[in-house]
C-alpha cells in the first residue's frame, strides 16, 4: 500500500536525532537509510524496524508483529517488525529504537553486489568511432 508524504515527513522528522535519514520509494513502500544502512521501512503508513535476536523481544513484548509483504501469503514475513504508535510519537524513544535497528542492520550479512558484464567498445561488425 501507499505511504503518504505527510506520514513519511513526520517519521523522518521524528528520527532527526539519529542524524541524516534518507528515504527511497520502492515496491509501493518506502525504505529508510542512515548512511548506507537500510534499517527501516514504511508500508501502508506503518513503520517497521529491522530486527534480530537482540531486539525482537522489544517488539514482541509490545504485541507487535513482523512485516508481511504479501497479504495472500501470511506465512511469509520479513525481519522487520512494526513500531508501536506511542514509540513513534515520542521522538526520544523512537531514536533509541532506531539506533537498535541500525545496529542490527550493520551486523547483518551483506549481499554481494552484482557485477555488470563488461561490454566491448567495438566488436565484430561494429565501427569504432574516432
Amino acid at each position: 500500500m501507499a505511504v503518504s508524504d505527510t506520514y513519511l515527513g513526520f517519521v523522518i522528522d521524528q528520527l532527526a536525532g539519529v542524524g541524516r535519514v534518507r528515504s527511497k520509494r520502492m515496491f509501493g513502500g518506502v525504505g529508510l537509510y542512515a548512511e548506507e544502512l537500510f534499517f527501516a521501512l514504511l508500508d501502508d503508513n506503518s513503520l517497521y524496524f529491522k530486527v534480530d535476536d537482540t531486539n525482537r523481544g522489544d517488539f514482541i513484548a509490545r504485541g507487535m508483529g513482523p512485516f508481511r509483504p504479501f497479504r495472500d501469503k501470511p506465512e511469509l514475513a520479513m525481519s522487520y517488525y512494526a513500531v508501536p504508535a506511542d514509540v513513534i510519537d515520542d521522538a526520544d524513544a523512537l531514536v533509541d529504537w532506531a539506533r537498535k535497528a541500525m545496529r542490527v542492520a550493520a551486523a547483518a550479512p551483506r549481499k554481494a553486489k552484482r557485477r555488470r558484464r563488461a561490454t566491448p567498445a567495438a566488436g565484430p561488425g561494429k565501427r569504432k568511432t574516432k
